[in-house]
């Protein structure tokens, strides 16, 4: 743990505030005429994903945080937990509620390595990999002669029911490239 002061924070930076750890989502530095000068912080909570804004003095010490993180596999769902397994074959739940946007991607012994963040031995926040490649279990059939551009239709990846927009050639039984950030069909693999 080091000690920073709030006018040296950048977007990013991890910090132990009001007794949580908190992630920098953005800084404005102001320094007015007869005023000390004051940082403006927007703050998401790692605990809760709640964000945040407060107003801090410029030279007000605070303390970072290092978090640790490892590479970890999923493994399988315990209600209300997502269990996932590291290389020394440890295992971590995290709850359910903390892997809303991601669930759609999960499935039982999928071999993507992901990247767990822990706080105080705690893990709190699961990175899936950039692109991952999923199996399309339903699409619907695409009407002939649309021929007005990018021809896209609905489909439902295996395991995890999920739609998403694919390319009119994808069919049932394909496996497909997912972008995880934006959560858009990619291209569809051979």
């Amino acid at each position: 743990m080091s000690v920073r002061l709030a006018s040296d924070l950048q977007s990013g930076s991890v910090v132990n505030f009001e007794n949580a750890p908190m992630v920098v989502l953005k800084t404005q530095y102001n320094k007015s005429g007869r005023n000390a000068a004051v940082v403006k912080l927007r703050l998401k909570n790692l605990l809760t994903d709640r964000v945040s804004e407060t107003v801090v003095k410029a030279d007000e010490k605070m303390e970072g945080l290092v978090l640790d993180k490892k590479e970890c596999t999923y493994s399988y769902f315990a209600p209300p937990n997502h269990v996932f397994v590291d290389t020394e074959f440890n295992q971590y739940e995290i709850d359910q509620e903390q892997l809303a946007d991601l669930e759609k991607y999960l499935i039982p012994e999928m071999t993507d390595v992901c990247e767990v963040t822990f706080y105080e031995g705690r893990p709190i926040s699961v990175v899936m990999p950039k692109v991952i490649i999923r199996e399309i279990e339903y699409t619907e059939p695409v009407s002939r002669g649309d021929t007005s551009g990018k021809v896209m239709k609905t489909a439902r990846l295996q395991h995890t029911n999920h739609e998403l927009m694919v390319s009119a050639f994808v069919e049932i039984g394909d496996k497909i490239e997912i972008d995880t950030e934006t959560g858009e069909f990619r291209r569809r693999c051979t």
